[in-house]
């Protein structure tokens, strides 16, 4: 109960964010991990990048890219075909195509400019 009542007393700080915020810049593809996302019932796939602008990698799991004449951003969800390969229409799909990947794997090494989406995350930008 007393920890209760310590953190209904605490206000609202006055520091900005307190994650560091990157510029959007070139990055280059190190790894990738399949990451299940429980509450979503599915998986995305998750980049290893090297930014010019950070010692360790980060982790950028969304693309932005053109659909209908409109930027859409969305996840780099796995999903599968018919055929078990890769959707051919999802935002994956489209990264893979901008960075000439035929697979996963063709990723590592690749660089790709990235942007920053609407809740302040580095996404790749694939238009």
């Amino acid at each position: 109960m007393e920890e209760q009542k310590n953190i209904g007393q605490l206000e609202v700080g006055t520091i900005e964010s307190e994650r560091e915020l990157l510029k959007p810049k070139k990055v280059k593809i190190v790894n990738w991990n399949k990451k299940p996302i429980e509450k979503a019932h599915g998986e995305k796939i998750e980049f290893e990048v090297k930014h010019p602008d950070k010692t360790e990698t980060i982790r950028i799991s969304a693309v932005s890219f053109l659909r209908n004449k409109t930027i859409v951003t969305s996840g780099t969800w796995f999903k599968l075909d018919a055929e078990n390969k890769i959707q051919k229409d999802s935002a994956l799909a489209i990264l893979l195509s901008k960075i000439d990947a035929k697979n996963l794997n063709e990723t590592k090494g690749k660089e790709i400019e990235t942007e920053v989406d609407e809740n302040n995350f580095l996404v790749f930008k694939a238009y």
